[in-house]
């Protein structure tokens, strides 16, 4: 099991991942288990969401839990001033499990460091995003029969895109082969640079999109690019549609080619693609449902 909290995918090793995402696997066949009854999870949204709250919350009443909690923030008493260590602490009297996101990077691990209870970081800011990275890791596999050995490339906003940053973290036990596609103001941080070379991780950097790239690639990783992140909007509206798949561009693609996005989009990926069978983001997301799922009971011990 996961010692109690998960806050980053670096902590798990590559047992802890194939395990979960075997169990998600389980959860798939047979998502209605009464595996949280009496338990209490609270989910607290300091951050916007959609995907990651909702597929939470349903994971927890498909297992039986109960859910309390929030989806905004400026309903709380944080908007009076409440300290995140207050708030905390306020909650795990009342919850088995904290499912935390917040804008800050790190809230997750000092929320995890103040309280005896689980917290799953459901987002902290562009730092990390373990419980995406997990249900990614299993779309992955599910798609290509293998996690090892793969080509992975990686589009859009990769210095903000905490996704992209765990991903490449949750796929190093596994040999991948990586092609980084960014424009200059968005590219992959060196901290991730470093990770890679350090790791003996094979990645190239490009500031084009191109076919022949694609048509090398088994796991197209699309992100958008994120307005929230900008403190120069004049900067993003320079860069936010400069890439942008288009089904054309698939023609010659690889049969095994998934194409992948954390959701939501914007344009980075045009309507035409949706009805390709290589499109797989919206099964992407429903398999965040039996991922979660999974995680919920690890980090409470449950088999």
């Amino acid at each position: 099991m996961l010692k109690k909290s998960l806050v980053s995918i670096d902590q798990c090793t590559k047992e802890d991942i194939l395990r979960i995402i075997g169990n998600a696997e389980k959860f798939e066949a047979n998502p209605n288990q009464k595996l949280l009854d009496g338990k209490v999870v609270a989910t607290l949204f300091f951050e916007p969401s959609t995907r990651t709250r909702l597929s939470f919350e349903t994971a927890i009443n498909r297992l039986g839990g109960c859910v309390i909690g929030f989806s905004d923030a400026a309903t709380t008493s944080s908007s009076k001033g409440e300290t995140l260590k207050d708030t905390i602490l306020m909650v795990s009297n009342y919850a088995d499990v904290i499912i935390m996101r917040h804008h800050l990077e790190g809230a997750a691990r000092y929320a995890s460091e103040v309280t005896d209870i689980p917290i799953i970081n459901a987002g902290d800011g562009a730092n990390q995003h373990p419980s995406q990275t997990l249900l990614d890791l299993y779309s992955i596999r599910k798609t290509q029969g293998r996690l090892d050995g793969l080509t992975v490339t990686m589009v859009g906003d990769l210095k903000y895109g905490r996704t992209v940053h765990s991903l490449i973290v949750g796929m190093s036990h596994f040999d991948p082969t990586f092609h980084f596609i960014a424009p200059e103001e968005l590219k992959m941080p060196d901290e991730q640079k470093r990770f890679c070379r350090l790791h003996d991780i094979r990645f190239e950097e490009h500031t084009t999109f191109t076919e022949d790239i694609i048509n090398e690639t088994d796991i197209l990783y699309m992100t958008r690019v994120q307005r929230e992140r900008f403190t120069d909007l004049v900067e993003y509206e320079r860069v936010k549609n400069v890439y942008i798949l288009r089904n054309r561009m698939l023609d010659n693609s690889r049969d095994n080619l998934r194409i992948l996005h954390p959701l939501p989009r914007v344009n980075e990926i045009a309507y035409d693609v949706d009805d390709n069978p290589k499109a797989y983001y919206f099964q992407q997301a429903r398999n965040g449902l039996f991922t979660r799922e999974a995680i919920i009971c690890d980090v409470l011990g449950i088999n």
